[in-house]
């Protein structure tokens, strides 16, 4: 782990609190240099380790994560503030790409063919990049960083990680384990900073690729960056995800689901489902389940075991929520303006009657504000869904498979769940959206990440028992 040494700070908060817990030492671009040099010097070994041995270290990783849940879950909720459970569930989902990893010698097994041309074979391996970089949101502290240095690691490369300056201290905790683990070092390295690290990792001649997880317009930014400066890139962006609830839809189920795909993590995902799609009849009925389920939030700090709900990041996050609050022209059902206590708190807010001109519906808001839009038709909610600009994830609940399956086929989105609110995939999936919640070639985690952080070479062999003389036409198989 890197030793920060820029003068530069910024504050880490309790949300629960509004307290400032630690000033954070902000890296520069000479620390990045240090960073990147040492991962650049440990992958000249790493690379050449065995996979039988980059699986056993995984395998160790995998071990300490198990065994230090809990402590990692508190140390999110401290800086994040989601409650302990969400915080607890974060890990589990991050560990499951550290097992998809131990099974990385399987996963990078080449091709071979033999006897392509007579005396010929040809096969294919995949190989390391080199020094990568993770650039991470405050969102999900461990989880997102897990789904990238993994898969980063175990194929061969070295990783520096940017995390997020508003709750770094678990990526420190990270960097401990993966030592105890056995993991070199060099290997994974840690650089707190904010964006003049990033520029600095996106510039930086030696950083092969660039993983990136954040808002759309940042998305955009750097992957034509870190792409113009020849580096491979996936970055994902925002969300604005629809949950479409059909007039067969079990009523009392989908409300339950969309109350904890809304407001869970007081709606800091970006899988977290922003906008209720009413078909039909169904409206009015679904407006009162989830007005009252949401009052019946129990709203409070994240380290308290009776919270169900915790606050948002910063009090700039707070006020900017507020703020699409304030001006809205929907329909405020419930409020969650004004929470009493200390800290960054809003409480669960339901809108209805939302046009797609708002913007409420426009922006991505990040927060537990819930809207609901009403059509008439299937159809018409796969058309609103499809003219959105993000397509990150989306869902349907109904009892039609019929239904189902001619949404999960027209619609443009990368993600969906049937009856399912937050669809995101196991880790031997891949995770990614469509349109503007993706730029890149490459989902994260699952089989695209063990492609997106090796490159292929094909090899073609012959061992003549005696010399042939070559020709000058093109070669082909015989």
């Amino acid at each position: 782990m890197l030793v920060d040494l820029g003068v530069r700070t910024a504050p880490v908060y309790d949300p629960a609190t509004g307290e400032v817990q630690r000033e954070l030492v902000l890296a520069g671009p000479a620390d990045v240099d240090a960073a990147v040099a040492k991962a650049k010097r440990a992958f000249e070994h790493w690379s050449d380790v065995s996979v039988t041995r980059r699986a056993r270290v995984m395998f160790k990783f995998r071990a300490l994560l198990d065994q230090h849940t809990d402590e990692l879950a508190r140390i999110i909720s401290s800086e994040h503030g989601k409650t302990l459970d969400d915080a607890r569930g974060e890990v589990v989902r991050g560990m499951e790409v550290v097992e998809y990893a131990c099974g990385i010698a399987e996963l990078t097994k080449g091709e071979f063919s033999d006897q392509v041309s007579t005396g010929v074979d040809l096969h294919s391996i995949r190989q390391p990049l080199g020094v990568c970089a993770g650039i991470t949101p405050f969102n999900f502290p461990i989880m997102v960083p897990l789904w990238m240095h993994p898969i980063a690691i175990a194929t061969g490369n070295t990783f520096v990680l940017k995390p997020s300056e508003r709750d770094p201290s678990v990526s420190d905790r990270i960097a401990e384990l993966y030592a105890e683990a056995g993991l070199p070092d060099g290997v994974f390295n840690v650089v707190h900073g904010d964006k003049v690290a990033v520029d600095a990792l996106l510039d930086h001649p030696d950083v092969a690729a660039i993983s990136f997880v954040g808002s759309t317009p940042i998305a955009r930014s750097i992957h034509q960056r870190a792409s113009e400066n020849g580096k491979r890139v996936q970055a994902l962006g925002g969300a604005k995800n629809h949950a479409v609830v059909l007039p067969d839809a079990d009523l009392e189920f989908a409300a339950d689901q969309l109350i904890a795909a809304g407001y869970g993590s007081a709606g800091q995902r970006c899988m977290a489902i922003s906008v209720a799609v009413a078909v039909g009849d169904v409206a009015d009925q679904l407006v009162e389940t989830l007005r009252e389920k949401a009052l019946a939030i129990r709203v409070g700090p994240g380290l308290d075991p009776d919270s169900e709900m915790g606050p948002v990041i910063t009090a700039a996050a707070r006020d900017r929520i507020v703020g699409y609050i304030d001006r809205t022209d929907a329909t405020v059902v419930v409020d969650g303006r004004g929470h009493e206590g200390d800290g960054f708190f809003v409480g669960p807010t339901l809108l209805d009657d939302v046009t797609p001109e708002m913007e409420a519906y426009t922006d991505e808001i990040f927060g537990p504000v819930l809207a609901v839009l009403r059509v008439e038709t299937l159809d018409a909610a796969i058309d609103l869904i499809n003219a959105n600009p993000f397509a990150n994830g989306t869902a349907i609940f109904t009892a039609s498979g019929q239904a189902a399956r001619t949404f999960q086929r027209r619609v443009q989105v990368g993600m969906i769940g049937v009856n399912v609110p937050i669809p995101v995939p196991m880790a031997f999936y891949s995770f990614g959206g469509w349109k503007d919640s993706l730029f890149g070639d490459h989902h994260i985690h699952g089989p695209e990440g063990v492609r997106f952080y090796t490159r292929a070479k094909a090899i073609t062999t012959r061992w003549p028992d005696a010399p042939e003389r070559a020709h000058l036409n093109f070669p082909t198989a015989r």
